[in-house]
């Protein structure tokens, strides 16, 4: 039970530090390209649930906002790590299928998820696109891909990394 716990611990940090780099990613840019603050990055997360109602709702939309963000990022660590668990090569080779995963990530959210939501078009600023499909694949699906590389032998092997596994 003890490893199982373990296990998810690497998890859930995998989601928190993808998470986090997502959205210093996003924080950065704004505020460089157009002085945009973080409460107005947090409230267009929150806008994929209120739709323009996000923008004038504060801290309040700000925070329901992080908490989404973190939440969506969480969802996407788990799902590495459940399909890992499947496919091994997923595991074994995490910085030849992490970035890919995170390009598949970055897809699925601008193509499909935001589309589906409430919140207002994202922004085709050609350099916005091409840094987020960069931050996408090292940035989210590779410490997603690597998170999960170590819960999985967290729970295999206690923690310790068997022979001929080592390399990632």
């Amino acid at each position: 039970m003890e490893r199982m716990n373990k296990s998810w611990v690497y998890v859930l940090t995998g989601g928190l530090v993808a998470g986090t780099f997502d959205i210093t990613y996003a924080c950065t840019f704004w505020w460089l390209k157009r002085g945009v603050l973080p409460t107005r990055v947090f409230q267009s997360v929150a806008s994929g649930l209120l739709g323009e109602a996000s923008f004038s709702g504060g801290w309040r939309t700000a925070l329901l906002g992080l908490a989404v963000h973190y939440f969506i990022a969480t969802s996407m660590a788990v799902t590495y790590y459940l399909f890992g668990r499947r496919w091994s090569e997923l595991w074994e080779r995490p910085l030849l299928f992490g970035p890919l995963y995170g390009v598949l990530l970055y897809w699925i959210m601008n193509y499909i998820v935001v589309p589906l939501s409430a919140a207002p078009p994202g922004s085709r600023d050609a350099l916005w696109i091409t840094m987020s499909v960069v931050v996408h694949a090292f940035l989210i699906g590779t410490p997603c891909a690597l998170f999960a590389r170590r819960a999985i032998l967290a729970g295999r092997t206690g923690g310790a990394v068997p022979q001929g596994a080592a390399g990632a």
